[in-house]
């Protein structure tokens, strides 16, 4: 039996064993169902009696004898054997299985009669999904009206239980016969009534998590109707009656319509034989009315002339009195944050501001410059004269209207030689917004580059004959020196940096910069053979939307084209990835992609994250939206600062595809519960230009929004940030959060991190070992008829192009293993390559004894190592 029991190659075992007399096995306890939660492995029980042995099968294969733990004990009553078994089932077996079915087991007991088996038991892994299927939406209704709130709760496995909460207090519907919350979690309300009005939650909850839909306000109203009327009044000495009636029966509540019709009437109390002046009450013309009504509409027109004439002598006085800082403000009222349109016009005479103040009006040549301005503080008008927001401009005059874009007009050849101020306004593309601090007041839009940042990421290792591996953790920037690279008995100290400042490099004409400027050194050692070093990019990769360089910096501070990613080079090779580009190299130096657009079909990718955080005023919640060109160094410096700053992410970031087609980006809140928060007025929505988007040369740009709570006893804040580019790719960042931060959910900045250890060296840094890789480089090197060689090799791990660059190499089998050593440093193992060499290297004597499990192995002890 052990022979058989220790069986795992999944053959038929017998279905009974020739024995005395006896019963089969009869199940006392089978295995359940059972839920893998998180990484938690599960237990599956089994219970027999008579039973000589019980094994598990897990589909369809017999699960090996070590993993059982089996228990023996007798019957009293009957004294028969009876045995119990359980295996483990880990999380990692569930998700390596593929089936047509779930990932099964069940027991099969032996007894001397035979064997039974007991019931499937399925094995699933836990989960719940954050976004709800549907979320409530608010309803107003009438008084006695139906209610019904729709949810559809998240995605989960086990299925999700749904609670139904009212003003944040559960709703038990067995108390209340007139609500149901049975029908597909919907909740219904047979007849409204006033006290049914308040807001709505959906809660989902499995074995897993708990969930929170979005807020569903609901309002009963009641709509008015009149008394009846009341007595008629005594006769007035106009010959009049009157009566009345009240909109009280019942009175309109909740925004209930008020009642039609008029509240009095009145009407000739003597059957019009009421005399005034000889003549009945009815022909008498209203003459001392209507000369009342004239006085009344000559006085007031009167007052308006002479309000207007106040304003204008007013206006004039307050112009007058800016005219020290070349500026005007005509209409300041509408500067409550938000987006505002300002439209910038030259002075055009006599003003000392311009090179030539003769200059008649129709000879000036306009600019315009479109970007948003936000205020945050609605009662800082003064910012506008104050601060330093339009200190590069020249002479300006400015209009406020309500709108979300700003257009300056500013003369061709005009010189600023106003006051000096601290900030600074964006003028031109690549120009970034600085921040203002008046009052410790902040713009809603800014670029991080204008805060106080490091101008250098930096990390060094000292490298050898034996090479090694230089990483940045989290940038997606590395540094492979191969082995033999550095002469024997020499080592060098390696450094390699990414410049956190302004650019260097300046965009010409429609290029922009499309990874960071990444410096390695130093500039004076040499290789003898090519290094590879890893850039990240933010291009969506095609070569009928782009045109892609690769430059460097000169010793003079200028940037040089080194080569196009798509031509042929025999000085260095560029192999680009979707999201990288790997660069093998012969010289140290500055390096960086430019991209130059050829259709307006090509596409950046950005990455756009909410971060948020308490502000100082104890009601007020901070959320701030960033789009940031998508690389791993880009979104560090985000986190980097919003660590700084307090705050927390909110939602996993996503990837938004941002066309060059010049329309540009809009970031709105959407669904903000009513009642519990609210938003600074012209804040909601947001418009970014095109080109401060498209130009932002690896610089994170992000919009704040201000949210403030009615009552400090809202904890929960849900809405949707909408981030979508006109005519183009819309993504959506469910917020769902605590504002506490004892009670909020935690989100990883980054998935994986690269290394513990920036810089590895020796054999240890790479996951090829050095005696395979002596193998291979031998067997390939050699020029083969069969057309088995190098070539074959560098097409089977998808280098299909500039192969003239490895002919001019000593050892072409060995750049081409150091450049798949660059692109596969997170694969996690080593497929690829022995896919390759199966496919080319089965007539190779040397590559026969190069077998699958030597590369298994070998990369378990790379992922050991560096703690993969």
């Amino acid at each position: 039996m052990d022979k058989i029991a220790g069986a795992d190659n999944g053959e038929t075992l017998p279905e009974s064993i020739p024995s005395a007399p006896g019963t089969l096995p009869h199940f006392i306890e089978e295995p359940d169902d059972a839920y893998i939660i998180k990484s938690n492995p599960i237990a599956l029980r089994c219970k027999a009696r008579p039973a000589m042995q019980i094994f598990f099968k897990c589909n369809g294969e017999w699960v090996h004898q070590n993993e059982h733990v089996s228990e023996e004990s007798l019957d009293e009553s009957s004294g028969l054997k009876v045995r119990e078994v359980f295996i483990n089932v880990t999380r990692q077996q569930v998700e390596d299985f593929h089936g047509p079915e779930d990932y099964w087991c069940q027991c099969v007991a032996w007894s001397h009669l035979g064997t039974s088996k007991s019931r499937k038991a399925s094995v699933r892994i836990a989960y719940l999904r954050k976004n709800f299927e549907q979320d409530p939406q608010g309803r107003e209704v009438p008084i006695e009206g139906m209610i019904v709130l729709h949810c559809r709760p998240p995605e989960g496995v086990p299925a999700a239980e749904v609670e139904w909460l009212k003003n944040e207090e559960p709703i038990d519907s067995e108390q209340d016969e007139n609500i149901d919350t049975r029908a597909d979690h919907n909740l219904i309300i047979r007849q409204a009534r006033l006290s049914d009005s308040g807001n709505y939650t959906c809660m989902a909850a499995n074995i897993v998590a708990k969930r929170r839909s979005l807020s569903a306000t609901v309002v009963v109203y009641v709509d008015g109707s009149w008394e009846v009327w009341s007595e008629w009044s005594v006769c007035s000495p106009e010959c009049e009656h009157l009566r009345i009636r009240e909109c009280t029966a019942p009175p309109p509540r909740n925004g209930g319509k008020f009642c039609e019709g008029l509240s009095q009437e009145s009407e000739n109390c003597t059957d019009g034989l009421c005399i005034l002046d000889k003549k009945p009450l009815h022909e008498i013309k209203p003459q001392s009315i209507e000369n009342a009504s004239d006085i009344a509409l000559y006085s007031g027109l009167g007052a308006a002339v002479v309000a207007v004439a106040v304003l204008v002598i007013g206006v004039t006085l307050y112009r007058r009195s800016q005219s020290d800082y070349g500026v005007d403000v005509i209409d300041s009222s509408a500067l409550t944050g938000g987006f505002q349109t300002f439209n910038f016009k030259t002075v055009r005479q006599g003003n000392p501001l311009l090179l030539n103040s003769s200059m008649q009006p129709d000879l000036t040549v306009s600019r315009t410059y479109s970007g948003p301005i936000c205020l945050q503080d609605p009662l800082d008008k003064e910012l506008m004269t104050e601060s330093s927001l339009f200190n590069p401009l020249s002479d300006i005059k400015v209009k406020v209207q309500s709108s979300f874009m700003v257009s300056l007009g500013v003369s061709e050849r005009a010189e600023y030689h106003g006051k000096n101020h601290s900030g600074t306004f964006p003028h031109g593309n690549n120009r970034s917004f600085s921040t203002m601090h008046p009052r410790n007041k902040t713009p809603y839009i800014q670029n991080l580059s204008s805060l106080p940042t490091r101008t250098e990421l930096r990390t060094t290792g000292v490298f050898g004959h034996l090479g090694g591996r230089l990483v940045m953790p989290n940038t997606g920037v590395s540094l492979l020196i191969p082995h033999g690279a550095i002469p024997e008995e020499n080592s060098w100290e390696i450094y390699m940096s990414i410049n956190q400042g302004e650019p260097s490099l300046q965009s010409d004409g429609s290029e922009v910069l499309l990874s960071p400027e990444v410096t390695c050194g130093p500039p004076d050692m040499t290789v003898t053979t090519p290094f590879a070093l890893t850039i990240p990019h933010c291009a969506d990769v095609s070569s009928e939307h782009w045109n892609i360089h690769l430059k460097k910096r000169t010793q003079q501070g200028k940037w040089e084209e080194v080569m196009s990613v798509e031509d042929e080079s025999t000085s260095c090779y560029c192999l680009l990835d979707p999201f990288a580009c790997h660069v093998l190299l012969d010289s140290f130096g500055t390096y960086a992609l430019t991209g130059e657009p050829i259709t307006d079909c090509a596409v950046k990718q950005l990455k756009v994250a909410v971060f948020g955080c308490m502000s100082c005023n104890s009601l007020d919640y901070n959320l701030r939206v960033y789009c940031v060109d998508n690389t791993p160094w880009a979104f560090q410096e985000v986190v980097s600062d919003e660590r700084h700053q307090g705050g927390q992410l909110l939602e996993e970031p996503k990837l938004l595809h941002f066309k060059g087609n010049t329309f540009s980006l809009q970031i709105s809140v959407l669904d903000i519960p009513p009642f519990l928060w609210r938003i600074k007025p012209f804040t909601a929505c947001q418009e970014v230009p095109f080109s401060r988007v498209w130009c932002s040369n690896q610089q994170p740009l992000h919009c704040a929004f201000s949210l403030e709570r009615y009552t400090p006893t809202t904890t929960q804040l849900s809405c949707k940030i909408c981030i979508r580019q006109l005519k183009g790719h819309e993504q959506i960042l469910q917020v769902q959060t605590s504002i506490l931060e004892s009670e909020r959910e935690t989100i990883t900045f980054f998935a994986q991190e690269d290394s513990t250890f920036p810089a590895q060296t020796g054999p240890k840094a790479f996951k090829i070992p050095y005696s395979i890789r002596q193998r291979i480089c031998a067997t390939f090197d050699t020029p083969n008829a069969k057309g088995k060689d190098w070539q074959m090799l560098a097409q089977k791990n998808s280098i299909n192009r500039n192969l003239s660059y490895f002919a001019t190499q000593s050892s072409p089998s060995a750049v081409i293993l150091n450049l798949w050593e660059a692109r596969h440093q997170h694969d996690g193992d080593l497929d690829s390559l022995a896919c390759a060499l199966e496919e080319i290297g089965r007539t190779h004597t040397k590559l026969s004894n190069i077998t699958e499990s030597q590369l298994d192995e070998a990369d378990f002890n790379y992922s050991r190592q560096n703690g993969l």
